[in-house]
């Protein structure tokens, strides 16, 4: 039980504030990285391996991490992803300083690596310890949506403040404050929040424990869902591991400019964030419409942004600003839809195949498009992408849009 029992009315908020501030200082952490591997080699596949080291981890843990999560529990797991994070995200910051040329390049991108198996234990055990703090089943879905929008906001906050240290104190101090960042959402698990402990239900070892299990007893819709989902995002999730390149050419290759350009995409995410959360649960009852209609947004920006060569830097940031909505959109859309979708002793490795689909996805994305940019340069690369997107929208609409999905009652 929490030592600040008149702390448990605020609990949600308070874990809300720490994930967000959190949040921050990863992405800023994430931003000095990429820019110096960015300055440092001017390889678009070494940033497209950095976010891949950031992303694909999940197809090789979120399995496990799901398990683990229903089997353990959520709130154990939390704890020792958390503790895993701060350890991770240390190492990259103490490789600044100590190493320099290659070393510097494996150390940052190990770190990445390590942040990326840790964050596969975090969200998985997240999304299921956030029903542990609500007190209807009815506020789940809004509340999950809720972290969309304080994550992106995160985003939003985060890249300026890496870029501003880089150019003020060096690299270091970013990663520094993203190391420390991750002692608030350790020190609220640990000493403010009083979960609702007896309302989890955990899986028991044998057949019903496995992932495998999870993917034939969720239903033919949520199976629908992660397969739509993992195609969208392999098909136009690359902006995140090629930014530097992006922002570089839309903008400027100072740091600040980098800042500028995942800030409005953060801004775009906070947007879509806000607009699933008002609308959780009529987005929830057909998911493929919100799938659909979010990938539009995407595609249509994309192919926005294959003309920014010859347009206005006002029309660049829009499209950009539409990419951050759709893709946030999007991921939020497919984790919230999967929770509510399933029942509570389901839920860690349904967050596991939702962390499969997205981010397990988008790596690969970044890496395709980073060799298509290297083979026929970034407009083409964004045309492509923006077609197959508006296609694959298009049929979502039509063939899936009047499925309907109702959520299960039960926290």
């Amino acid at each position: 039980m929490s030592p600040f029992p008149c702390l448990r009315a605020h609990q949600r908020n308070i874990f809300l504030t720490a994930s967000g501030i959190s949040t921050a200082g990863s992405f800023a952490g994430m931003t000095a990285k990429g820019w110096i591997l960015m300055d440092g080699t001017n390889n678009p596949m070494l940033l497209a391996a950095h976010f891949a080291a950031l992303s694909l981890p999940t197809l090789l843990v979120s399995g496990a991490a799901g398990t683990c999560t229903d089997r353990f529990g959520c709130e154990r797991v939390l704890v020792q992803a958390q503790w895993a994070l701060l350890a991770a995200a240390l190492l990259g910051a103490l490789a600044i300083p100590l190493m320099t040329g290659t070393a510097l390049v494996t150390m940052l991108l190990t770190s990445t690596l390590l942040v990326g198996i840790a964050s596969a234990y975090e969200l998985t055990a997240r999304n299921k310890y956030c029903a542990l703090l609500i007190d209807e089943p009815n506020q789940l879905a809004p509340y999950l949506s809720s972290f969309a929008v304080v994550f992106n906001v995160g985003k939003l906050l985060g890249p300026p403040i890496g870029g501003w240290l880089l150019v003020i104190t060096g690299p270091a101090a970013a990663l520094s404050i993203d190391a420390a960042s991750y002692l608030l959402p350790i020190a609220s698990l640990l000493w403010l929040l009083d979960p609702n402990r007896s309302q989890e239900q955990r899986s028991v070892p044998g057949k019903q424990s496995t992932m495998l299990y999870a993917w034939h007893n969720s239903g033919s819709s949520l199976r629908h869902v992660l397969g739509f989902t993992a195609t969208l995002c392999l098909v136009g999730f690359f902006h995140p591991g090629l930014a530097p390149l992006i922002a570089a050419q839309v903008l400027g290759s100072d740091p600040r400019d980098l800042g500028v350009f995942t800030s409005v995409l953060a801004a775009g995410s906070i947007a879509g964030g806000v607009v699933l959360q008002r609308n959780s649960h009529r987005f929830c009852r057909r998911p493929f419409l919100t799938l659909s209609g979010f990938a539009l947004i995407t595609a249509i920006a994309q192919l926005g942004m294959a003309q920014t060569e010859n347009t206005p830097l006002a029309f660049s940031l829009t499209m950009t600003l539409l990419i951050g909505a759709g893709t946030a959109g999007l991921l939020s859309s497919c984790n919230m839809i999967t929770q509510v979708g399933s029942p509570q002793v389901l839920r860690g490795r349904m967050a596991g195949l939702s962390q499969i689909a997205f981010l397990g996805g988008g790596g690969l994305s970044g890496l395709l498009a980073a060799q298509m940019v290297i083979s026929t340069g970034l407009s083409t690369t964004f045309a492509t992408a923006g077609g197959i997107g508006l296609g694959l929208a298009l049929w979502g609409f039509w063939q899936k849009g009047r499925t309907v999905l109702e959520e299960v009652r039960s926290a």
